[in-house]
């Protein structure tokens, strides 16, 4: 199943680019079985390593090492389980389902209940009257200056960096994934369930194995860096200096595709690590093309290169940018509101 604005917003005509795009959204079996095995089988060989280097009493250095290839390869697995969730890894509906429930579990996410609040964003991305769906907590100028001073400073707290990619995606990833998001319904709570008890079956399994100490040692690291890439990447794709956003009446999906959502241009080994997600304004206009399709769809057709990039350099300041002003159409810093 895949999800596309321009089906919210029927009234909105199709860019002309958009049918080209089409091409692209079709799963290859070979190219997805391949991607899952070479990571899935080099994810647990580094896991064991890193294991071995903790039962073996080498550095703990060592181990984080390693951690950080294992870290990569599990930002790619989350990747297909995205794809998975889009339905555009496998072109069977059980299969994307299947290996959706196997990359959740190993990546700490389940399948139903993440897809639908993921779906959520997909429909709701750049809409200011739609918020809170999946996406990172935005306020505008005007109802920040409205709000009491307790939740001033609990927004300040959320969108401070420390908690934003520090605390906050260890927190989503280990703790708020365990319990259904709003709205959930009876198969998203099954999702949950199954995902829980997985995770609580390999904990058990590894601590009468390896140990508890021994898991938390190799997990947790991986786990937590995994998880920080992740946040930063999603906060980077739809927080940055020129991202539209827009008043429901006024929205329109193929804008908040292409200009509320970035084409973030990373060096090679960090676009393959990440499954070419970076390529961002695609894969909103068109979520059904799989990974490994959209760097070739951005090469096809022009209009998809007129986006302009946002290098990691210029990412870098995207943290300072916290509240959206209505009156200016940007996102503006805390310090700006000392010239009101």
């Amino acid at each position: 199943m895949s999800f596309n604005p321009v089906f919210i917003a029927a009234k909105v005509e199709k860019p002309e680019w958009y049918k080209n795009t089409a091409q692209f959204a079709k799963p290859d079996t070979r190219i997805s079985i391949r991607q899952l095995l070479t990571t899935l089988i080099s994810y647990l060989v580094v896991m064991g390593l890193m294991v071995l280097t903790v039962r073996h009493g080498y550095p703990y250095g060592v181990t984080l090492t390693l951690g950080v290839v294992a870290t990569v390869l599990f930002t790619r697995i989350f990747i297909f389980f995205h794809d998975c969730t889009h339905g555009s890894f496998f072109p069977s509906p059980r299969w994307n389902r299947n290996i959706g429930y196997l990359c959740g579990i190993l990546t700490f996410t389940s399948f139903h209940d993440w897809r639908r609040s993921h779906s959520g964003h997909h429909i709701t991305v750049g809409d200011l009257d739609r918020r809170g769906i999946g996406d990172i907590t935005t306020m505008t100028v005007d109802e920040y200056l409205k709000a009491t001073p307790l939740k001033r400073i609990a927004y300040r707290l959320y969108r401070h960096p420390f908690i934003m990619f520090g605390i906050g995606p260890l927190y989503y990833f280990l703790m708020r994934n365990r319990y259904p998001s709003p709205g959930a319904k009876k198969i998203d709570f099954i999702s949950v369930i199954c995902t829980n008890l997985a995770l609580a079956a390999i904990v058990i399994t590894a601590s009468l194995t390896v140990g508890f100490r021994t898991y938390l040692l190799v997990q947790l690291p991986v786990l937590i860096m995994a998880a920080t890439l992740g946040v930063w990447l999603f906060y980077n794709q739809h927080q940055y200096e020129g991202v539209y956003w827009a008043r429901h009446e006024e929205w329109d999906p193929w804008r908040a595709a292409m200009d509320g959502s970035s084409y973030y241009q990373l060096p090679r080994l960090l676009q393959w690590a990440t499954g070419n997600i970076g390529i961002h304004h695609i894969h909103h206009a068109r979520p059904g093309i799989p990974n490994y399709r959209l760097q070739e769809c951005y090469d096809a057709i022009p209009e998809l290169r007129a986006i302009t990039p946002l290098t990691i350099r210029k990412s870098m300041g995207s943290f300072r940018l916290n509240l959206y002003d209505e009156e200016k159409r940007q996102l503006v810093s805390f310090r700006s509101l000392k010239s009101l």
